[in-house]
C-alpha cells in the first residue's frame, strides 16, 4: 500500500513540476517581491536603521527568505483552485489511484519551487553583501526550518485553494502572511517597538522563526527560538493538514 501511495504521489508531483516549468514566470514573479524588499531595506532605509549589527545584509537575510515562502505559497492556493473548477479531479478520482495523493503532488512542488526561490534569494544577497560562516550542520539546520515553514504554510494554502470560491480567494490569504515579517524582528529589533507592536512582534512564530535562522547564521546560540520555531510550524502544519483534509473529503464525498 505505501509503495502504491508513493507512486501515486510521484505521478502527482511529476505533473505538477512539468507546469510549473512551462511557466518559469512563476517562480521568476515570486523572487521579485522579496529582492525588492531586500534592495529596499539594504539600500534606502538601512543606513537610517539601528539594527545593531555591522552587516544589515546578514540581518536583512532571514525575513526575506520567509517573506519570499509566504509570496510562494500563494501560487500553490491558486493551481489547486485551478485543478478543482477544472474537473480535473474528477478523472483522477475516477481512476484506481490513492485520493490524498493529488494534494501531495501541489504540497512537494511547493517545497520544490519554493527552494528553488530561496536559493536565488542567498546567491543575490550574495551579490549584495551577505555573509556567513555557518558551517554544514547549522545550514541543514536552517534548510529544516525554512522547510517546515514552508509545509506548514503550503497545508494552509491547501485550505484556500480548496474552499475558495474564486482565484482572488485562493490567493489572498497569502497577503497578511507575506507582511506578517514586517512585524517582528526580521528588519528591526523588538524592542525598538512601542508597547502593544512588541508584544505582538515578540509572541508571534515568525520573529522566533527568523531569530533562530539568524542565529544559526551567525554562529551563535539558538536558545530557546529553534524550539519555539519549530513548535510554531508544526503546530500550525498538524492543524492545517488535519483541515485541508476534512475540507478535501467534504469537497470529493
Amino acid at each position: 500500500m505505501s509503495a502504491h501511495v508513493l507512486s501515486n504521489t510521484g505521478v502527482m508531483l511529476g505533473r505538477s513540476i512539468r507546469h510549473i516549468t512551462r511557466s518559469m514566470d512563476t517562480i521568476i514573479t515570486v523572487t521579485i517581491m522579496p529582492i525588492a524588499f531586500m534592495l529596499l531595506f539594504r539600500y534606502v532605509f538601512g543606513g537610517a536603521i539601528q539594527a545593531g549589527t555591522g552587516n544589515y545584509t546578514n540581518y536583512l537575510m532571514p525575513g526575506i527568505l520567509l517573506i519570499a515562502i509566504a509570496s510562494g505559497i500563494s501560487y500553490t492556493g491558486f493551481r489547486l483552485f485551478n485543478d478543482m473548477q477544472s474537473g480535473i479531479f474528477e478523472r483522477f478520482h475516477s481512476m484506481p489511484i490513492t485520493r490524498s495523493s493529488v494534494l501531495w503532488g501541489h504540497v512537494l512542488t511547493s517545497l520544490i519551487s519554493n527552494a528553488i526561490s530561496v536559493v536565488v534569494i542567498i546567491v543575490v544577497g550574495l551579490v549584495m553583501g551577505f555573509r556567513t560562516s555557518a558551517g554544514v550542520l547549522a545550514w541543514l539546520s536552517v534548510a529544516a526550518i525554512l522547510a517546515l515553514f514552508t509545509l506548514a504554510l503550503t497545508w494552509v494554502a491547501m485550505i484556500a485553494g480548496l474552499a475558495a470560491s474564486s482565484t482572488d480567494g485562493a490567493t489572498a490569504f497569502s497577503y497578511p502572511l507575506i507582511f506578517l515579517p514586517l512585524i517582528s524582528s526580521a528588519f528591526v529589533p523588538t524592542d525598538t517597538m512601542p508597547g502593544p507592536v512588541r508584544a505582538f512582534a515578540e509572541h508571534q512564530p515568525v520573529t522566533a522563526i527568523v531569530n533562530a535562522i539568524r542565529a544559526l547564521l551567525e554562529q551563535q546560540p539558538v536558545g530557546t527560538d529553534i524550539w519555539a520555531a519549530s513548535a510554531w510550524c508544526a503546530g500550525i502544519l498538524v492543524v492545517a493538514y488535519a483541515v485541508a483534509m476534512w475540507v478535501y473529503r467534504r469537497k470529493i464525498a
